[in-house]
């Protein structure tokens, strides 16, 4: 059991010594690549930049209203206190739907 323990400990010192010189070299090359994509023109920039980061995509109108309407419905149910969520009855998701039903303009739901 000891034994394992030194061969861990001695096995692992050399990828311990080595992590923070491996964290360094990525952030070392990050502005070197920014710089030169920074110089080239706009045009070649964006087709370089939509296959790469494919987590950049628009979110569509339809989205970004859903979002907003979660967050407002969501700020709503956290100002209530808990005696009004008591009396009101519905947990979160019962709230979230009939709220969401109430910003849409309710005959949309």
């Amino acid at each position: 059991m000891i034994d394992r323990l030194v061969r861990i400990a001695i096995l692992s010192v050399p990828l311990l010594a080595a992590q923070p010189v491996l964290a360094k070299e990525p952030a070392a090359k990050e502005p070197a690549a920014k710089e030169s994509t920074a110089k080239a023109p706009p045009a070649s920039e964006a087709p370089s930049a939509a296959p790469a980061s494919p987590a950049a995509k628009q979110p569509s109108a339809g989205q970004s209203a859903a979002r907003d309407r979660q967050k407002t419905c969501g700020a709503e149910w956290r100002a209530l206190t808990d005696a009004q969520k008591a009396a009101q009855g519905p947990k979160w998701p019962q709230y979230w739907s009939k709220c969401n039903k109430r910003l849409k303009g309710g005959d949309k739901a």
